[in-house]
């Protein structure tokens, strides 16, 4: 079937050109014309986070909504002085914004301006959450706020809808990974038009991919981030698909074989391993459905969206563009040599890379366990890796959110950025004293900022809320640790007796109970994945004890990246070139779709390196020659296309996001492990020490598996099992 589809698309290749080209900007319109609806959206079922919203819902219509604050600093005399006019005419137009219920003044409420009468905030009640508010709507609030701004007087906003639309979508990352990967295979190949060919295929397929996502956006909920992280790894994988099929293409011209013969052979040999290490990202991406968390849904889809236009782009549109190119494709030496000399062997077993198999081939067991050494040493910081929500005070430093973080931390404390919220059902003015005495006693706990709370009751007299402040940071682990103390122990003492059912909600509640139910979920998470690819692979290439190893080699690559982070974001290193202060937790959902992309590009290599090795098994059921040869002959090209996905995932640290700077760093990270000392050195050696145990599968599982082979053989006769292959 491949080598009809690169047959047919070579041959109309002017029609598959305008085909994709037509896609791409029809679809582009029709995203320019939609506009974008990205949203963080996740809802918590049966937390105690979300019970306390759905009360709030239900009696209490105008607490439900988002509560963000405008926080100002006079540098001259106190706020109360001379810019008192100024500040309060501009919180009088922020109320009577649209989607804004209310604006509680410092002027009016007590306990909003600091202690130094320097720092003062407002806090602006909308009346929807902050996924379901007009990102217009909050971006009018914060431009009628800074518009108060004059000499000496700072002005900052902060919350969860002000991040929401404040926080960067794009990525200035993007244009430095295409000049990254277009260096690397200008180096690897030598010729111009054959590093073009697999930017502009992978470019194609994900301006497609970025206009589907858009217009998906609609109809689910997708990520604000997933875009950009959509884009960089189309481009990383996009880049790397195609460089495998364009190699096998210039290894058949040197051979001798004509251009279309020559492209065919490339899309039914290092296609097929493009068609299965896709798929196998695909895989892995969709198996976050398995957490049953519908926040990752969204961002699951787009990036599988995103991987499999770029893996039918390789397929069908490069193979077209092969067509266009020609020998061009070759460097001028290589033509020349090509003309003066005539064809070459299109398998090269020479060089740096043939000796370096038959090193590992000699020593397999000591190179094992140096390699495993490696890695271990790496993924060991992730023992003691914490998730956790990542606040403003990571912000870029003068954005309105840092400003407001750092005023609020300094005029009143850290705790002022992440309130927590006491929320009941009650039912007779006894119950509601009664929650006022529990408010009281919780506001006194070690870990609170010791305050006089004022519980406010629903218009309906059904409801009662009252807000509290924790002594840490949002993000800090001692917040983390006070509301499971909270919920477990102080307030179940406190209300007993009374009929009360007190729940601890807000919004840092609800990232905490979050980071619970993925770090509850992951193991299933994990096992889902890590069997499928496995069937996968067994089916591919008939064998246990491949997709055995390559499961385990995943996993290791995985715990590389997760100490990378761990060691980076939480102990600090390289703190100083990223631009935060302090730690900063790895945030909670971060290893689940690392963990996606990482285990389905991890397969990649795998399917690479084994189906060349698995060629080789079929032409001389000799395991240590198969081995030698796969490694040897794929090795350069497999190390150049984790250089080129390396440099695509640094580039995330461009885009101003520390969300996005820990997807490139983990992903950086883990690639160069596994491409450079899991491929390179584990893979081939235990493959070495397993001998021709590697190539075997029960009878009766073989009879009843399907046949979908990866083999590469595209010899006229090869057969499918070699003579003496253990059965």
């Amino acid at each position: 079937m491949l080598s009809n589809l690169a047959r047919w698309c070579f041959r109309h290749r002017r029609v598959v050109l305008v085909a994709w080209l037509v896609a791409l900007f029809v679809a582009g319109g029709a995203a320019v014309s939609a506009g974008s609806a990205y949203a963080n959206k996740f809802s918590l079922p049966n937390t105690p986070s979300q019970q306390a919203l759905t009360i709030l819902q239900r009696h209490f219509p105008a607490a439900s909504g988002d509560v963000d604050q405008i926080v100002f600093e006079t540098t001259h005399g106190r706020v109360t002085g001379a810019d008192e006019p100024r500040i309060a005419a501009m919180l009088t137009r922020v109320a009577r914004l649209p989607h804004v219920t209310s604006v509680t003044s410092p002027y009016v409420a007590r306990g909003q301006i600091s202690r130094s009468g320097k720092i003062a905030f407002a806090t602006v009640d909308f009346n929807a959450q902050a996924t379901a508010l007009p990102p217009a709507a909050v971006k009018r609030v914060i431009s009628t706020a800074e518009a108060a701004r004059v000499p000496g007087l700072v002005i900052g906003l902060g919350g969860q809808a002000v991040e929401s639309v404040t926080a960067k979508q794009g990525s200035s990352g993007t244009p430095l990974g295409i000049l990254f990967a277009l260096v690397v295979l200008a180096l690897v190949f030598g010729a111009l038009f054959a590093a073009l060919v697999p930017i502009v295929t992978a470019l194609v397929a994900i301006g497609l991919g970025y206009s589907v996502t858009t217009l998906l956006s609609h109809l689910i909920s997708i990520a604000s981030f997933a875009p950009v992280l959509g884009v960089l790894i189309g481009l990383g994988v996009g880049v790397d698909y195609a460089l495998f099929i364009v190699t096998r293409h210039r290894n058949a011209l040197r051979a001798g074989r004509g251009h279309e013969e020559a492209a065919v052979a490339a899309v039914n040999t290092a296609g097929r391993a493009v068609f299965f290490a896709g798929l196998t990202v695909c895989i892995a991406l969709l198996g976050q459905f398995a957490l049953g968390v519908s926040f990752l849904y969204g961002v699951a889809i787009s990036a599988t969206v995103t991987v499999a236009l770029t893996m039918l782009a390789s397929l069908s549109l490069l193979p077209a563009l092969l067509g266009f190119f020609g020998e061009r494709l070759l460097s001028r030496r290589e033509r020349r040599r090509l003309a003066e000399r005539g064809p070459l062997e299109e398998r090269v077993v020479a060089g740096w890379w043939h000796r370096w198999s038959r090193g590992v081939a000699r020593a397999p067991a000591i190179r094992a366990v140096a390699g495993l050494a490696v890695v271990v040493v790496v993924a060991l910081p992730f023992l003691g890796m914490r998730l956790g929500l990542i606040d403003a005070g990571a912000d870029p430093a003068g954005s309105t959110t840092r400003i407001a973080f750092d005023l609020l931390a300094e005029g009143f404390g850290k705790g002022f950025n992440g309130p927590l919220q006491l929320v009941a059902d009650v039912h007779s003015p006894e119950q509601v004293s009664a929650f006022a005495r529990v408010a009281d006693y919780v506001a006194h706990q070690p870990g609170v900022v010791p305050t006089t709370p004022h519980p406010v009751l629903s218009p309906d007299h059904r409801a009662v809320i009252a807000v509290l402040y924790p002594n840490s940071s949002p993000q800090a682990a001692a917040t983390a640790d006070l509301l499971h103390r909270l919920r477990t122990v102080v307030v179940p003492s406190a209300e007993r007796g009374s009929g009360l059912h007190v729940l601890v909600g807000g919004a840092t509640a609800e990232q905490t109970d979050f980071a619970h139910i993925l770090s509850s979920k992951l193991p299933q998470f994990v096992a889902v994945v890590v069997v499928l690819a496995f069937l996968l692979l067994m089916v591919v290439f008939r064998s246990l004890l491949i997709p055995a190893i390559a499961s385990l080699m995943n996993l290791l690559s995985v715990g590389a990246a997760l100490g990378i982070l761990t060691a980076v974001f939480e102990w600090g290193w390289g703190r100083s070139l990223l631009g935060f202060d302090g730690s900063v937790p790895v945030e909670v959902f971060v290893p689940v779709i690392m963990f996606s992309i990482l285990f389905g590009l991890s397969m990649d290599y795998e399917v690479f390196l084994v189906s060349r090795m698995y060629e080789e098994w079929h032409r001389s059921a000799d395991n240590r020659r198969a081995v030698m040869v796969g490694q040897a002959e794929t090795g350069r090209v497999v190390t150049a296309a984790a250089c080129i996905m390396i440099l695509v995932f640094l580039s995330f640290l461009f885009g101003g996001s520390v969300i996005i700077e820990q997807f490139g760093i983990g992903l950086a990270g883990a690639i160069f492990v596994d491409a450079f000392v899991v491929r390179t050195v584990l893979v081939p050696s235990l493959m070495h020490l397993f001998g021709r145990a590697n190539w075997w599968l029960p009878a009766g599982l073989e009879r009843r598996l399907p046949r979908v082979s990866v083999d590469v053989a595209d010899q006229p006769g090869a057969p499918l099992e070699p003579a003496g292959a253990p059965r």
